[in-house]
């Protein structure tokens, strides 16, 4: 059976595993980030993954690795937000040094995007953004059916627009950025509690300055649908997506923007894994 390697490095958790052409995980083990260094726990559940699988006679053919950024083209050096002990981190060679399989690393919520829109709630859509909303605020846009990279391969932040004039300070050195006020992290600074905990203003004000964000993006780029996932969106429900939904329509007057719709994420948790293995299919195909 042809399959791939799937790793996904978020600020929280480390997910690793073997996703086969059709989108199916096959083995996968999971693990929270631990530190500032996370490596270690990077590389024990790849090795755990890759074992597994040989024992059920998996063989990957290709490694996919999403990542917070910013970061290098191509992950050679990635830097992400919420993982301060990696700095210009060379991920890339660690991963295909560890598993001697030709791989490719890219931001994670790009890495989603790509998934949302194989198997989720964006298939079948030509122009749409994937955000995740978690520890940080991420995001991937898709263009005419193509992944949008820029002139560094970090298009797609969304998480630092600014939606709060002279707001909190952000992890990039920015104020005000949707990343700053809308996080679980920003969420558990400014109320005292986790996010999973919040009270409904907070949900709404959250939801709100997702729309506000989205509605500079759809008018940016002309797009017809915005999917969310990730632990606080999918966590907070229906009021949040409602919420962002309302602010989007409030803020969008020109014509060919109006009508964009927000929905929750179809691959849920799965989403960042899947994605990862989208990348691996998109980049290094499968044969």
């Amino acid at each position: 059976m042809v399959c791939v390697l799937a790793v996904d490095v978020g600020g929280t958790k480390l997910d690793v595993g073997l996703v086969d052409v059709a989108g199916e995980i096959l083995v996968r083990e999971r693990a929270p980030t631990f530190g500032d260094e996370p490596w270690p726990g990077v590389a024990a559940l790849v090795d755990g993954v890759l074992e597994a699988g040989r024992s059920a006679g998996l063989e990957p053919v290709s490694c996919g690795v999403g990542c917070g950024g910013p970061m290098a083209r191509g992950g050679t050096a990635v830097s992400p937000l919420n993982i301060p002990g990696w700095r210009e981190f060379p991920l890339l060679d660690r991963i295909a040094s560890l598993t001697g399989l030709p791989t490719v690393v890219d931001n994670d919520a790009k890495a989603f995007a790509l998934g949302e829109g194989w198997l989720g709630a964006a298939t079948g859509t030509d122009s749409y953004i994937a955000m995740v909303v978690s520890t940080g605020v991420g995001g991937g846009a898709v263009v005419d059916g193509r992944l949008l990279d820029g002139a560094s391969g970090n298009a797609g932040h969304i998480g630092h627009i600014v939606v709060v004039e002279g707001g909190r300070q952000c992890s990039c050195g920015g104020r005000g950025c949707l990343e700053a006020e809308a996080s679980g992290t920003a969420i558990a600074a400014t109320t005292g509690a986790p996010a999973a905990g919040a009270h409904a203003e907070v949900v709404a004000r959250t939801g709100t300055l997702v729309g506000r964000a989205l509605a500079s993006a759809t008018v940016l780029l002309d797009l017809a649908v915005a999917v969310i996932g990730g632990s606080v969106a999918l966590g907070f429900g229906e009021p949040f997506f409602a919420a962002a939904q309302r602010e989007l329509d409030r803020l969008v007057a020109i014509e060919f923007s109006k009508g964009m719709h927000v929905v929750p994420a179809g691959l849920g948790a799965d989403g960042p894994l899947v994605g990862a293995a989208a990348l691996a299919l998109r980049t290094v195909p499968a044969r």
